[in-house]
């Protein structure tokens, strides 16, 4: 199958990742500590943040908003699911060991996908999965960007 890469309907990258947390002052704040910098978007119920090599974008959504957004079945589960996340991380021990001080708890731990893509997830404080993941791909796009 062919695919056009200059289709209007085809998805060309992650542009925001959003999670939910009922403490939305807490998630704020401890998610300005994990990636080091502030929102750049602070809402009352929704903060943005934009962080990284290519300025991702991750949103806090005050979760007693989600009746009004719909999903509020999902946001109800009594365990972690849904899609997973990954953020690129060029060390994953160090950046797990920190997560985890920090509060969120360890969901699955370290493994090697192959060819060099390790990855792991924990549970942040607000119920959210949260991956890391050392991914070469990402480190070569990179390199192409930048001219390396």
């Amino acid at each position: 199958m062919a695919v056009s890469a200059s289709s209007t309907t085809t998805p060309r990258g992650v542009c925001t990742v959003a999670y939910l947390a009922a403490d939305h002052a807490a998630a704020k704040q401890w998610y300005a500590e994990v990636i080091g910098v502030a929102p750049y978007m602070d809402k009352p119920g929704y903060a943005e943040f934009r962080f990284g090599d290519y300025q991702h974008e991750l949103g806090i959504i005050d979760a007693k908003f989600i009746g009004v957004l719909g999903g509020g079945e999902a946001a109800a589960a009594p365990t972690p699911g849904g899609a997973i996340a990954y953020w690129h991380v060029d060390d994953i021990t160090a950046t797990l060991e920190r997560l985890v001080a920090m509060g969120a708890r360890p969901f699955h731990p370290p493994r090697d996908f192959g060819e060099g893509f390790i990855g792991a997830t924990v549970i942040d404080p607000f119920g959210n999965v949260f991956g890391i993941m050392h991914n070469p791909h990402y480190l070569a796009v990179l390199a192409g960007r930048d001219g390396q």
